[in-house]
């Protein structure tokens, strides 16, 4: 079974940085992709980034420039490096991993970006 456990998760202000690990109960490699989500309240779950088994990576828009998902394969982890938050980066953040046509998901970690 699949585990997927989430830490770093905290309260920052505008402008910090936050560093999201999600260590893997196996390699990482046994994936398609792994990535992070985040779900803000009334709104849906949305992708933030995503790294594939090549390397390749995937941002959406609101954050290119400012977050940075990268892997250590050692320690089964991927992490999510976030700069220059905003208080709209606030929200749960979820470490997702693909393999073939399953999803699995972590049990998040919430985000908080005071003015």
């Amino acid at each position: 079974q699949v585990q997927l456990v989430e830490s770093g998760g905290g309260l920052v202000q505008a402008g910090g940085s936050l560093r999201l690990s999600c260590a893997a109960s196996g390699s990482i490699f046994s994936f398609n992709a792994m990535g992070w989500y985040r779900q803000a309240p009334g709104k849906q779950r949305e992708l933030v980034a995503q790294i594939f088994s090549g390397g390749s990576t995937n941002y959406a828009d609101s954050v290119k420039g400012r977050f940075a998902i990268f892997r250590d394969s050692a320690k089964n982890t991927v992490y999510l490096q976030m700069n220059s938050l905003k208080p709209e980066d606030t929200a749960a953040y979820y470490c997702a991993a693909d393999r073939v046509q399953t999803r699995y998901w972590g049990q998040g970690t919430q985000v908080t970006v005071s003015s």
